[in-house]
């Protein structure tokens, strides 16, 4: 099951809010923004339509009026300015037929973002109520979403359960419930359940042990992020045979919890959740946004919530950004602030240009700009840097890689050179394969004389002219250009621009950027520049 839309009108703090996730809905989707941008609202909407056809999820919490959902706090405001729709239909439909089959309860799992993991002490035994009743937790974003005890409880039925319908020792049938648990917690943190414990001799806990020592100690001595990682997995584990067809939403599941197991929680959620169901996370955290960047990445679509937005105000369909490096930056920015800057890609590639930076920090060098559009959206993780000219490109790498190595051992640092490196002397192909046969593997050589010449390329030119309504003059072209590979282009670009039918005066670097932007994957011109700077040939 999986949400392809959802609006909320007036509810809350949006006038009218749409979240388009479009035909394809992933399986992951991620709510990313700031505190107090309404991430967390959206959550709310889908638990108050819900609640018309199934009752209040959970117990924790008072019972809220249109105090707490209405924008305009009206009386008799109601579930209808929330809508839902699903891949298999509206959330009525899905409702009904769910409800037919004995899931109805099922629909959505909420865990707010006020998990509360105090001391796990049971003294008597209590029987628990059938998991698909949903009736325990949080009932709102606002509510104190406490559970341990009762998924303690569930986990002892389960067990039991288990050991006497299969007639086993105690240990094998703790073995078969807590090894997926276990295995899962291992990824997170460096612990394992050894015990469920014992009710009856006074021992109504779980036990855990470390691997740096044998000594078994309870539940109630972890620490805080500790308990977070348990009481999340725990209560997905309890919930994965009967939640199988279900919208799993947890509100900001990152507190309490350093970057590393962060990405790594989120990792274990996706392997426990059902295959069938979707998972709805609200975040801000550097470790789940590092997950969706690189583990998760084909499975997951984030929304943004822009902190500057006027959601009270203005109508607003939000729909899964479009992933690109300057994307991630500005939303690593939102955990991040000013340190987003520092956010390393996977590749630096050095090239010729302008070494200075403008006053906002941002690339002034045309060759790396213009390489940072090409490569914008199937390189993501690559970053061009413009670092002066040609024995400059060396210096600056040298440093850049004896510093950075330390740092970022996983970051690459190439140099990208023109085939002019040769003081500006035109370089043959055999040279330019001499060169790269004796330096290091992270030098690459252009095999057209500059930049310009990949630039001025008669398909690029077409193509511009083509997305700009200009007539290309071909013959002209070919009276200017006799050898794309070798000519020294760069002083004809005016003689280019004529080509193109330009009749104004449009700044050469400006007309260069405008022409990156025209190229894509399907031209040779970008495959040959992928073959030359990503495969070394």
């Amino acid at each position: 099951m999986k949400i392809r839309k959802i609006r909320m009108k007036e509810y809350k703090r949006f006038y009218d809010l749409t979240i388009d996730l479009g035909d394809d809905p992933k399986r992951i989707v991620a709510l990313v923004g700031p505190n107090g941008c309404g991430k967390s609202s959206v959550f709310d909407a889908m638990l108050f339509l819900a609640k018309a056809y199934m009752g209040r999820i959970g117990q924790n919490g008072i019972t809220r009026d249109y105090h707490y959902h209405s924008l305009k706090q009206v009386p008799g405001y109601n579930y209808e300015n929330v809508q839902i729709e699903f891949e298999q239909g509206t959330f009525s439909q899905v409702y009904n037929k769910m409800q037919k089959e004995g899931r109805g309860n099922s629909i959505f799992s909420f865990r707010s973002s006020f998990r509360y993991n105090g001391n796990l002490k049971i003294m008597q035994t209590k029987a628990v109520k059938d998991i698909i009743q949903n009736d325990y937790g949080a009932s709102s974003a606002s509510d104190i979403d406490q559970r341990i005890e009762e998924d303690y409880r569930r986990l002892l039925a389960k067990y039991n359960k288990y050991r006497d319908d299969n007639d086993l020792r105690p240990s094998e049938a703790r073995e078969h419930i807590i090894g997926k648990l276990n295995a899962a917690l291992s990824a997170c943190l460096d612990l394992k359940i050894t015990s469920l414990g014992n009710i009856d001799e006074n021992k109504g806990t779980l036990y855990f042990k470390k691997s740096d020592a044998d000594i078994v100690f309870d539940y109630n001595v972890l620490s805080a992020g500790e308990k977070e990682v348990i009481d999340i997995l725990l209560d997905l584990y309890l919930r994965k045979d009967t939640y199988t067809d279900s919208v799993y939403i947890i509100d900001e599941p990152e507190l309490h919890l350093n970057t590393s197991i962060q990405r790594a929680l989120l990792i274990e959620i996706n392997k426990m959740v059902p295959e069938n169901c979707q998972i709805w996370i609200a975040t801000h955290s550097i470790g789940f946004l590092r997950a969706i960047q690189d583990e998760l990445k084909n499975e997951s679509q984030i929304i943004e919530f822009k902190s500057d937005n006027k959601w009270a105000a203005e109508a607003f369909i939000l729909q899964p950004v479009q992933i690109s490096r300057s994307e991630w930056q500005n939303l690593f920015s939102t955990a991040l602030d000013d340190l987003a800057k520092l956010i390393c890609p996977k590749i630096i590639i050095y090239c010729e240009g302008r070494a200075e930076p403008k006053k906002d920090g941002s690339e002034r060098g045309l060759d790396a700009d213009v390489f940072n559009t090409i490569f914008a959206k199937e390189y993501p993780d690559v970053l061009f840097i413009s670092s002066g000219g040609n024995t400059e490109l060396d210096q600056r790498s040298d440093i850049a890689i004896a510093i950075f190595s330390k740092v970022f051992p996983e970051l690459k640092i190439w140099v990208l050179k023109d085939r002019d490196m040769a003081s500006g002397k035109a370089t043959d192909e055999h040279t330019r394969r001499i060169y790269l046969e004796n330096n290091s593997e992270n030098h690459r050589v252009l095999k057209r004389f500059e930049l310009e010449n990949y630039l001025y390329d008669k398909e690029v030119l077409s193509e511009y002219c083509r997305w700009n309504r200009l007539q290309f003059n071909e013959s002209k072209y070919n009276r200017i250009v006799h050898d794309i590979t070798n000519d020294n282009l760069k002083d004809k670009t005016g003689e280019i621009k004529s080509c193109c039918g330009i009749g104004i005066s449009i700044n050469p670097e400006r007309f260069k950027r405008n022409l990156a932007a025209c190229i894509n994957q399907t031209m040779g011109v970008y495959k040959e520049l992928e073959e030359v700077i990503f495969k070394r040939k």
